[in-house]
């Protein structure tokens, strides 16, 4: 009968432990080292470095004298590090050494040496690789330090590394020397007898030339390996995670989903390796933005390895990154209780308790994560936010001062600093800081706060007033006046209610980037997407998707969107979106809907995005291949669209997509109707499009009277009082309060023409306080 893998562990750990203290110290770990790699023989140097990144990896695990404990040993073989079947197999038939000084050793424990030949390859590049060293530190002063962590059997980009980043220089003689001599020691690989050893040999290569970070170079010797051996998923494995070192993530997941293919093909063999290639899935898919299949991933391998901490450390952080919050919050509680000094977990968890709302927890998590590592500048930074947002601004001014001195170039840090000692009542310093971050990235928003605190300091002189609010009013005493008091002169001007959803809207689009995305895109995506319809539990016909293929198809769709980008994108479509479309999480997405509510905030015509959101109509089941959709369907998603876009309006009469009783059919005539509908349709829609045409109207020196902010798009002047709003401030209902009238009547200008016709325009009851 066949022995568990713990079973398996425990006799390994029990055979070692010598003394019988409960821990494998330095010289029993050496002796099983030695034992389980019979083959290879490893200078004193190089098993000591093996034990130094044993001992530092699983710290957790190891008692202060006895050494690495059963739970240690038992976590190496659950992460990957050690294969205990072979391992098992191989102390069936080596007793352990006596002597340290005459053991062996395997480079990596992910992946075992079993030839001479090979042992004689790894001399001669490391020969190469110190050379190529010292004449690259000789030319440039490149420091070449160690590292601690190489990534093997580790999740890549987990924050918990502390590798600095080796810059060689690729274009030197020395270099194309070092490549010549590389390409020797893969042709001495390629010579061998055996297939196997051929593939040990690239292996090895491979694997040490990842840990001095050419990993352009380990890829190539990765790639020969599964050449060799097509079905062995270590080879797939590690090329996937050259590849996310390299930042081409789709390419990693390419490669490490073969590796997980091959994995569950030899399952027997590679089982203890899954949980890791699940782990590094969801990193390659982070990289790519699509947070929601990484966190198929990650709970995959939390399944598969319940103690894997980082794996629920990493699905925690991804589930906050898509706005699910209380999900995010168990994950990363759990990732906790396995390892209380994990501080990027302990980060992630701060900010988490912070957007449910439990600042008390959140400032405590983000101290302890600061308190374990004084540097962490993602605890600091967001403990920053944490302070500004509670308006406790000089505590977080001294937070992002800290980031900046371990990160001068944070221009973020530098960004809220500045916003900090504004809320502080520190105009000037505020100001000062401004510029250090309009220098760091030149942002046109910057450039107009510097100006908007310049033209308050001056104000404050002029009038000996006290410093402005934080919220930036230019004039502490406004009114808010009800919408009913605003009267609008001429038919082009726009209702203030309508002009605040829009601003909303518009808001809306910028962030998910939406309004750079050609509505012809959408139809595209509907045309090449043959999605077999479903039934729901009312036996409706539909169309649907699963959100981690729904994220698919978006990120297809904004495929001009970086990594990052397109998580904050794809966040804020699920929280606007998707949280309206669907009940939870785990609830399918009809796509033609889903592409019909976003027709009308893209890119292109008016007219063109409501024939794309009546074809997404059409696209759906009953609909196709018919020129009219049913009239139910159609009321159904105008209901859904407002639902959506324009919450403050009543939506408690909103009906199921399914189920209607009306089947009749209606025209694209007919839906453009229901469409332009200003009170039951979206007639906002001409609203957004003049806001888009606007966005990058500047009108000069002309400032909004309220928030003193040059303006930008249309501006709202009172023609009796003249004084002009921006859009903002217009939709707020913001008024001075020395102006407290009955009534005030607007007019609307939305380009710079029409406000140099109108010469009174300039004038904004304060032309000398400037």
């Amino acid at each position: 009968m066949d022995l568990s893998r713990t079973e398996k562990a425990r006799q390994i750990f029990e055979q070692f432990d010598v003394n019988g203290d409960g821990g494998l110290d330095r010289e029993e770990m050496a002796n099983l080292v030695a034992a389980v790699n019979p083959h290879v023989k490893f200078t004193d140097e190089q098993l000591s470095a093996i034990l130094d990144e044993v001992f530092r990896t699983y710290a957790d695990f190891t008692i202060p004298g006895p050494g690495l404990t059963l739970d240690g040993l038992r976590r190496t073989y659950d992460d990957g590090t050690g294969d205990v079947d072979r391992d098992f197999q191989a102390l069936s038939f080596h007793a352990p050494s006596s002597s340290s000084s005459s053991t062996a050793a395997s480079p990596d424990p992910n992946h075992r040496v079993v030839s001479e030949s090979t042992s004689a390859i790894l001399d001669d590049l490391e020969i190469l690789i110190k050379r190529l060293r010292s004449k690259q530190m000789s030319k440039d002063g490149n420091s070449f330090a160690s590292f601690s962590d190489s990534g093997w059997s580790r999740d890549l980009g987990s924050g918990d590394s502390t590798e600095r980043p080796v810059l060689w220089d690729e274009s030197g003689p020395h270099y194309v020397l070092f490549l010549k001599e590389l390409a020797a020691l893969r042709g001495r690989a390629d010579t061998a007898v055996l297939q196997e050893e051929a593939f040990d040999g690239h292996m090895a290569i491979g694997r040490a030339l990842y840990k001095q970070q050419l990993y352009q170079e380990a890829l190539a010797s990765f790639h020969r390996a599964s050449e060799l051996q097509p079905t062995d998923a270590r080879s797939h494995f590690h090329a996937g995670n050259s590849l996310c070192a390299l930042r081409k993530h789709a390419e990693a997941r390419g490669e490490l989903l073969l590796a997980l293919e091959a994995a569950e093909a030899g399952v027997d063999r590679w089982a203890h390796l899954l949980p890791q290639i699940h782990v590094n899935l969801g990193v390659s898919m982070e990289g790519e933005g699509m947070l929601l299949g990484a966190c198929e991933h990650y709970r995959e391998a939390a399944i598969l390895c319940p103690t894997h901490f980082r794996a629920l450390k990493l699905l925690g952080s991804a589930l906050f990154g898509v706005g699910e919050y209380q999900d995010a919050k168990k994950a990363l509680e759990e990732a906790v209780l396995l390892r209380p000094d994990y501080a990027d977990a302990r980060c992630d968890l701060g900010s988490v308790l912070h957007a449910l709302g439990e600042d008390e927890r959140a400032v405590q998590e983000f101290q302890k994560a600061i308190d374990l590592k004084p540097g962490h500048v993602d605890a600091l930074y967001n403990l920053g936010g944490l302070f500004m947002d509670s308006g406790r601004f000089a505590r977080a001014t001294e937070m992002y001062t800290r980031v900046l001195t371990i990160c001068p170039n944070h221009w973020q840090a530098q960004l809220n600093k500045a916003v900090s000692l504004l809320g502080a009542g520190e105009a000037e310093e505020a100001r000062k800081a401004l510029k250090e971050a309009f220098k760091m990235t030149k942002r046109v928003e910057l450039y107009d706060a510097i100006a908007h605190l310049k033209k308050l300091k001056k104000k404050d002189k002029k009038k000996k007033k006290k410093k402005p609010l934080p919220d930036g009013n230019g004039d502490e005493s406004f009114l808010l006046v009800d919408p009913s008091k605003f009267r609008m002169v001429g038919l082009e001007s726009v209702v203030r209610q309508d002009l605040a959803d829009a601003l909303e809207i518009r808001a809306f689009q910028k962030l998910t980037r939406l309004s750079c995305c050609n509505v012809d895109l959408l139809k595209k995506e509907l045309n090449q997407n043959d999605v077999p319809i479903s039934y729901s539990g009312s036996r409706a016909p539909e169309k649907s998707i699963h959100r981690v293929a729904l994220e698919r198809i978006v990120h297809k769709t904004l495929h001009f969107l970086k990594g990052e980008m397109f998580e904050e994108a794809f966040k804020a479509i699920n929280e606007k979106v998707l949280s309206v479309m669907v009940a939870s999480a785990s609830a399918r997405v009809d796509l033609g809907m889903f592409f019909a509510v976003l027709a009308p905030i893209c890119s292109g015509p008016a007219g063109k995005r409501k024939r794309v959101a009546f074809d997404a109509l059409l696209w759906r089941p009953n609909n196709e291949y018919r020129a009219e959709i049913r009239r139910c369907d159609a009321v159904a998603y105008i209901k859904l669209l407002r639902a959506v876009y324009i919450p403050s309006h009543d939506s408690s009469d909103m009906i199921a997509v399914h189920g209607m009783p009306d089947v009749s059919r209606i025209s694209f005539r007919e839906f453009v109707e229901m469409f332009d509908d200003p009170d039951r349709g979206f007639g906002i829609l001409d609203t957004l499009v003049k806001l888009e045409a606007g966005d990058r109207i500047r009108h000069g020196r002309r400032t909004c009277f309220m928030c003193q902010y040059p303006i930008v798009g249309s501006i709202f002047k009172e023609t009796r009082y003249n004084f002009n709003l921006c859009s903002r401030c217009y939709s707020e209902g913001k008024v001075p309060s020395n102006f407290k009238r009955e009534d005030y009547e607007f007019k609307e200008y939305g380009n710079l023409t029409e406000s140099v016709r109108d010469k009174s325009l300039c004038f904004n009851l304060h032309p000398k306080t400037y």
